[in-house]
């Protein structure tokens, strides 16, 4: 089968950072559904791994964690899924990507493709909506109240990949005002046909543009991006007893100014349950599901803003120079081998 794969972790600039490649079709076993793909996002973990992680000894690594196609083989223990469903998912970490013909996946981790979207539009959604999911309604539990607090929530970077389908979540499923931050025009606009209350600008300092909005301190802080440069102005911000969640790494984070206002500091990484096989590991197939109704029943869209054909080499090193410039609007998908 087609697919595009690295040996050496390095700078996406390099020939040999990602190639195209020829590789045997996996065999299934067990609850494995071997999807043939139709279309692929990249994400930022997919730049990150192919900087920092190379393949085993004689092996290639393959990236690509956003997968929209249809199932053409099932393990023995499959039970919700058959040959000719049409699926969407984002895979686990520690397995081979989906930058390739066919992907095998674990049915626990999969969800039914919006019946309403091209496979296209699908494979824009999975990673990032599961990121928000969990960091909503797992981690910073928006649905519960924090006392005296503004009923609001500051999304950091929200028209990124996960900012945007956050505002989306928020406006389908909260009552709660949606801060979002955006820092040029066209990413402004962006956020506000998503469904943002309020817009700021996180080029400048943010504590004082949210205390200017007159709403008082929000009870929630979601940072999708540049933490580390954000964290003494969300300490200032966020309401007493508040909940914070990021998802980025900063290098270095000091946490100490959240002590006095007893708030809670969340992290969020989409690939905990399939890489540590939880007990809740099917939650995400499970939200997937609810993610598809709520796109076939208009409440939430996709975030798909490019699309390029075919899936090779040289689109997706092309998609990852984009999304390391830190200028990406929504999900670059790639499409057809």
């Amino acid at each position: 089968m087609k697919a595009v794969a690295y040996k050496t972790a390095g700078a996406v600039d390099r020939p040999d950072a990602l190639v195209d490649v020829e590789l045997d079709v996996p065999e299934v076993r067990g609850r494995d559904l071997l999807v043939k793909v139709k279309a692929v996002s990249v994400n930022p973990v997919d730049t990150k791994v192919r900087a920092r992680a190379s393949a085993e000894p004689g092996q290639w690594k393959v990236l690509g964690w956003d997968v929209s196609g249809e199932v053409v083989a099932v393990g023995d223990d499959v039970s919700a899924f058959k040959v000719g469903d049409a699926v969407y998912y984002a895979g686990a970490l520690d397995r081979q990507g989906a930058n390739s013909e066919f992907h095998l996946v674990d049915e626990r981790i999969v969800g039914r493709k919006p019946s309403s979207l091209s496979h296209a539009q699908a494979a824009a959604l999975p990673l990032t909506a599961i990121t928000a999911w969990e960091m909503l309604f797992d981690r910073l539990d928006v649905r519960r109240p924090v006392a005296g607090a503004a009923d609001a929530i500051l999304v950091i970077g929200g028209a990124g990949g996960v900012g945007s389908i956050t505002i989306q979540l928020l406006r389908a499923l909260t009552k709660l005002t949606v801060i979002a931050t955006a820092s040029r025009p066209e990413t402004q606009q962006w956020v506000k046909n998503l469904g943002a209350h309020q817009v700021i600008d996180h080029s400048k300092p943010i504590a004082p543009q949210v205390e200017a909005l007159g709403l008082g301190q929000p009870a929630f802080v979601f940072s999708t991006t540049e933490t580390q440069v954000h964290v003494a102005d969300i300490a200032e911000l966020l309401a007493p007893q508040g909940r914070f969640g990021l998802i980025d790494d900063p290098a270095v984070m000091d946490i100490m100014p959240f002590k006095r206002k007893s708030a809670s500091v969340h992290w969020e990484f989409m690939f905990t349950r399939s890489m540590h096989q939880t007990e809740d590991m099917a939650e995400q197939g499970r939200l997937l599901n609810e993610v598809a109704g709520l796109v076939d029943t208009g409440k939430i869209k996709t975030t798909l803003t490019e699309t390029l054909s075919p899936v090779n080499a040289a689109n997706l090193k092309s998609v990852h120079s984009i999304l390391e410039s830190g200028k990406a609007r929504g999900k670059l998908v790639l499409e057809g081998f």
